[in-house]
């Protein structure tokens, strides 16, 4: 099975200033707000990196899944990962091997050509995973999350290219990796003192807790065209900057000059 890394969700106490600080640190462009979200008590935005996603959610109502995330992880920080399958067969098969190795499924929804499924966090323990098809299966086109089309015109790589990497920290990052990979339906590496699933364009990296939150989406990793205007930007606007890696909305983000 082939599975892309298209969109990563972020979650954050409050939309401002966290679009703010990803358009003016990291060079994107707003192309689309869901209205569907509201149904689960949520605004969103998001946000192109190449061909695929950065999306931010934000709670509106009290008592949702993503203000309860907030709360276990005390603030802003990583929430989904949003892959898309080759095929409905695969994507299928990956729903039945979850099943098979007790990973329950949070959400489901089937309209016409599109389908999502969202395997559960208190599973997969380090975030959601979730993996679309439609009728086109096309990782460089046709979306349903930004309405299928019509986001190419806000694609801006002056600055930032695209994802590389995600990293999930866990106490037991062995443990989980051997999770996911009996959904994703591949096998872990470990090399160099990495542990690491290979995605179609990316890697999901297993890392132990880097700090007191938890178990979580922890950091990205994306390619960029200037990583000083990156980091000088980061700094004006008050987030913490590390060797090669800034912070934004509670994730790191590492910076693979290219």
């Amino acid at each position: 099975m082939t599975l892309h890394l298209r969109q990563i969700c972020l979650v954050a106490e409050t939309l401002e200033p966290v679009i703010d600080d990803l358009t003016q640190i990291l060079g994107l462009q707003p192309c689309y707000v869901d209205p569907g979200v509201a149904a689960f008590g949520l605004e969103n935005t998001l946000m192109p990196l190449g061909r695929n996603f950065l999306e931010v959610v934000a709670p509106v109502k009290p008592n949702t899944a993503a203000g309860r995330y907030l709360e276990r992880r005390s603030g802003n920080g990583g929430y989904m990962v949003i892959t898309q399958a080759d095929s409905k067969a695969s994507q299928l098969d990956a729903r039945t091997r979850a099943l098979t190795h007790d990973i329950r499924i949070a959400h489901e929804t089937e309209r016409e050509d599109w389908h999502l499924i969202q395997f559960h966090p208190g599973d997969l323990e380090a975030a959601f995973l979730e993996i679309e098809t439609d009728a086109y299966n096309d990782f460089e086109g046709n979306w349903m999350p930004v309405g299928g089309s019509g986001w190419e015109s806000s694609i801006d790589q002056s600055r930032t290219i695209d994802f590389v990497g995600v990293e999930l920290q866990s106490k037991d990052p062995s443990a989980l990796a051997k999770k996911w990979a009996n959904v994703i339906g591949t096998s872990v590496v470990e090399e160099a003192n990495k542990r690491y699933l290979t995605l179609n364009n990316a890697r999901l990296y297993f890392t132990s807790l880097g700090d007191d939150r938890g178990a979580g989406l922890s950091g990205l990793h994306i390619t960029v065209t200037d990583k000083a205007a990156i980091e000088n930007e980061a700094r004006l606007r008050g987030c913490r900057v590390s060797p090669n890696s800034v912070e934004i909305c509670g994730v790191n983000w590492y910076l693979h000059q290219q």
